[in-house]
């Protein structure tokens, strides 16, 4: 397996739903995050899109020189940037970076916020759009010269003067339940990403998506977006669940559901079908929780147990056929630590964390003496 994490660049805190406990999101936050994730093994961090958050690529960019070995899946958003341009963007973070770059491609699931940046297309349409852009932008990565004529998008004779660091390019990620999504996965992804929901459903769609590819001739890995609330006991897993929507009311939960209606995304229509809304049903599979999806858009389950219950929901995921795992928890620093002491020992990870080492608690007086040397 590998591991990422998520930096919250929309906001963050001990609960959803409400402004109590609520924390500043900074770039000084943002550092903390990416240097603990950096330092605790994870092999990548995720950072989200959308008019909500801080922008990924500048964001990102500011995060490569205090970070080691640390990935970053930063969003290219087809119809707000031109494929040349987000090539250009790629390949010189890819090169300032090291070779850390993982191309996040989001076609966008909210017409209203979409329309606000400029873009009027329907949602077979956009992915029409991504299309075209995966293909210029691939082929311009590739250090080919390009004359493309679409229904979309028109470029004549576009190179990329700088190579990205990463061949032939730095790796794409995708996501999508609708048929169109998914078409223009089975061509462009090299990984496709689902939300997470009961693993019958995360195999259905695996298994469409593996026909798709074959079809072009292609084979994709799977990763998951999911959060985690893992404790020491399941019980204690539950409540501090429970704890985190303590302050969420019905009418926060109704203005969200209303959010969601309006939007044309698959994915998100699948993720509100999973609770309907309905506080009483929550656990929609063993351990897989969807309290997180009242009231944020996008991934909304959680896997909630104790360090080897939650080991063994994410290895069921992973027989699918998934091997990354994005992952968060609230508030997203405290629980990265949480994570990464609790869950990294149970599970087969595809790197050792950094500098693992057999850590111990605060030294007790007088019972840990440092070894002296005569002279």
């Amino acid at each position: 397996m590998e591991l990422f994490w998520f930096i919250p660049t929309y906001g963050d805190g001990r609960y959803i739903g409400t402004n109590i406990g609520a924390r500043a999101t900074t770039p000084a936050y943002f550092r903390q995050m990416a240097m603990a994730a950096d330092d605790l093994g994870y092999s990548g961090v995720l950072l989200p899109t959308g008019r909500s958050c801080e922008d990924a690529w500048v964001t990102a960019s500011t995060l490569i020189p205090l970070t080691r070995k640390l990935k970053f899946l930063v969003a290219v958003r087809p119809g707000l940037m031109s494929p040349t341009l987000a090539a250009r963007m790629a390949a010189a973070f890819d090169r300032s970076s090291e070779g850390r770059l993982l191309v996040n491609v989001v076609a966008g699931g909210d017409r209203e916020e979409l329309e606000a940046d400029g873009l009027f297309l329907d949602h077979d349409s956009r992915y029409e759009l991504t299309d075209e852009f995966m293909t210029i932008w691939r082929s311009v990565l590739q250090q080919e010269s390009v004359s493309f004529e679409g229904k979309h998008l028109r470029v004549r004779e576009a190179t990329n003067f700088y190579e990205a660091k990463q061949k032939p390019y730095p790796p794409v990620f995708f996501g999508g339940s609708s048929p169109a999504a998914m078409n223009v996965a089975a061509k462009h992804t090299d990984v496709y990403l689902t939300w997470g929901e009961p693993l019958e459903q995360v195999a259905e769609k695996l298994q469409e998506m593996r026909s798709r590819a074959e079809k072009e001739g292609r084979s994709v890995r799977f990763g998951i977006r999911l959060h985690i609330i893992v404790r020491e006991t399941t019980e204690q897993a539950w409540a501090a669940a429970h704890e985190l929507i303590r302050h969420l009311d019905d009418d926060t939960i109704a203005k969200a559901t209303k959010i969601y209606a309006r939007m044309d995304s698959h994915g998100q229509r699948r993720m509100t079908e999973l609770h309907q809304g309905d506080r009483s049903k929550l656990e929609i599979s063993p351990n897989l929780w969807a309290g997180i999806g009242l009231v944020r858009g996008g991934a909304g389950t959680a896997l909630v147990g104790d360090p080897d219950t939650v080991a063994m929901r994410m290895k069921e995921y992973e027989a699918l056929g998934i091997d990354t795992f994005i992952l968060s928890g609230y508030p997203h620093l405290e629980e990265a630590y949480r994570v990464a002491e609790l869950l990294f020992p149970k599970l087969p990870l595809q790197a050792a964390p950094q500098e693992r080492r057999d850590y111990q608690g605060e030294i007790i007086a007088y019972q840990h003496k440092p070894e002296l040397k005569s002279t």
